[in-house]
């Protein structure tokens, strides 16, 4: 067996020192906080789900059944305690029965008895959903890399890397970024399974496994934008697959079916806490634009919005802008901005950020290519320093209202 063997170049490496400052900066933010309510509902909750299933009779976990709410972000957050409470525990067997956490060596004891032996609980509660963020940065870059080149994937990276809403998304534990980091991998894992569909069929089955997995994921961290995920996907794969129209909706009933097996296994398998993803009212929406209002409204973004600002006016005057690579994020923006889960506390227009950033990343792409190069390149850097300083400088006020 032949491992593909992986070149770390020039661009690879200017993309991690972007990841690297992203994390730099959640790990000052973090630095700064202090635990809050939310976090130890986050922390009990999810180690409940790894630990002690039911804690309360007719209950999945003390903050009940989750009517609505996904349960992907509560074991992101109680996965790291848990294994350093089974660390603690595996190193009992080698301390004197006097100096022993658990004198009984079992794990039916409370949840949180050993919580005095836990260390840095701070960053185990959030470095998890940073690595998520760091994750989808990835991500990002791959997809804009590959639909636009270096220098689209660069600017796609560094305005998502310097974006203060997606740095508090990640500094603390919440289902909206798992929900952007399931929902992009989603949609571009359609498009994938569209591609290869034109391919021989031995080529298929690694991306319908995939395309399953990212839906399930998605479901587990929002139902809503699993469904939305799955109505892009078929839109785009039916729009790519051109002579093979007609496997698509096999393809999203297999996927369909193994994202129910994820999904309840998220649950742990108990049928009366998986039956409120159909009774919780979660894929619930509405419409209103006071999310966008209040993105828009932040001073802190004004260099994304004066470069998405441009790149709309682009997409319009120049017709080379008007492509599938530059639309799909593009259609995936105008659809999810506008909506709200009245059910839930969830954000749908912060899902849109990545697909924000894959648009304006593409269409100066393009501008970058014309003859007026130079004249794009000064902007591109004119916009990335500012965006750089004004997420610097907010830095403080997100770790104060995170």
């Amino acid at each position: 067996m032949t491992f593909p063997r992986i070149h770390i170049g020039r661009p690879q490496r200017l993309a991690g020192l972007l990841l690297l400052a992203f994390f730099a900066q959640c790990l000052w933010v973090i630095g700064h906080q202090e635990l809050s309510t939310a976090d130890y509902r986050f922390a009990t909750c999810g180690r409940q789900m790894w630990e002690r299933p039911s804690p309360l009779a007719g209950y999945f976990t003390t903050c009940g059944n989750l009517d609505g709410d996904g349960t992907f972000a509560y074991r992101v957050a109680g996965l790291p305690l848990t294994l350093e409470r089974l660390a603690l525990l595996t190193a009992d067997h080698f301390r004197a029965p006097a100096n022993r956490l658990y004198p009984g060596g079992s794990l039916n004891g409370s949840t949180w008895e050993a919580r005095h032996q836990l260390a840095s609980v701070i960053y185990l509660i959030h470095l998890p959903f940073v690595l998520f963020a760091l994750w989808l940065g990835a991500g990002l870059w791959w997809v804009a890399r590959r639909l636009f080149g270096n220098e689209g994937a660069f600017l796609a990276l560094g305005l998502y890397c310097f974006c203060p809403a997606v740095v508090r998304m990640a500094v603390e534990p919440n289902n909206d970024l798992l929900a952007a980091w399931g929902l992009y991998g989603l949609v571009y894992a359609a498009i994938g399974v569209a591609h290869a569909m034109l391919g021989p069929r031995r080529k298929w089955r690694p991306r319908v496994a995939l395309l399953a997995v990212a839906l399930g994921l998605t479901a587990a961290a929002h139902l809503f934008a699993a469904v939305a995920g799955l109505l892009a996907a078929l839109l785009f794969m039916l729009y790519l697959a051109e002579r093979r129209r007609s496997y698509v909706m096999q393809i999203l009933i297999f996927s369909v079916l193994g994202a129910f097996v994820l999904l309840f296994a998220s649950y742990g398998f108990r049928l009366s806490a998986f039956s409120y993803v159909f009774t919780g009212g979660a894929a619930r929406f509405w419409f209103s634009l006071a999310g966008v209002r209040r993105f828009a409204g932040a001073t802190f973004n004004v260099p994304i919005l004066t470069a998405t600002g441009v790149a709309v006016m682009l997409y319009c005057a120049v017709r080379r802008s008007r492509y599938f690579g530059n639309t799909a994020p593009l259609l995936m923006v105008l659809a999810l901005a506008p909506l709200v889960t009245p059910q839930t506390a969830s954000a749908p227009w912060l899902w849109t950020l990545p697909f924000l950033f894959t648009f304006v990343g593409g269409v100066f792409a393009d501008a970058l290519e014309s003859r007026y190069r130079r004249l794009f390149l000064v902007l591109t850097g004119m916009v990335l320093i500012a965006q750089a300083v004004a997420c610097f400088a907010a830095l403080p006020l997100l770790a104060v209202s995170s």
